[in-house]
């Protein structure tokens, strides 16, 4: 079975009890009927404190859905925050994706300095 079928479940009630855990608002939002789910964490950037908390619901729930066979970026791709995860995701082929974009890009003029800085 597939991670929609048997973790999906679980991965959305336990991030909803890290939600309430972490003292935020982050509304659960998503097409969940293909696997997806979004966290719309809502803090204040200016309080160190609470961007602290935020980012690590967002991490918590990035490698949660890891550790449950699924995916921490989903159909939106990697982005910046997503970094830290790569080698949580794809172990060894991270080295893969470095040398496939290293054979396209030798250069480095393709989105420098971002996922393979």
């Amino acid at each position: 079975m597939s991670f929609l079928a048997l973790a999906l479940p679980a991965c959305l009630l336990e991030t909803k009890a890290d939600i309430v855990a972490s003292g935020l608002t982050a509304p659960i939002v998503g097409h969940v009927g293909d696997g997806n789910f979004h966290l719309g964490i809502l803090f204040d950037p200016k309080d160190a404190e609470e961007t602290a908390r935020a980012e690590g619901l967002a991490f918590r729930t990035a490698r949660r859905a890891i550790a449950m066979g699924g995916t921490c970026s989903g159909e939106h791709g990697v982005g910046l925050h997503k970094i830290a995860h790569m080698d949580a995701e794809h172990g060894q082929g991270v080295a893969l994706m470095k040398a496939v974009k290293e054979a396209l890009d030798p250069a480095g003029i393709m989105n420098p300095g971002k996922i393979y800085p």
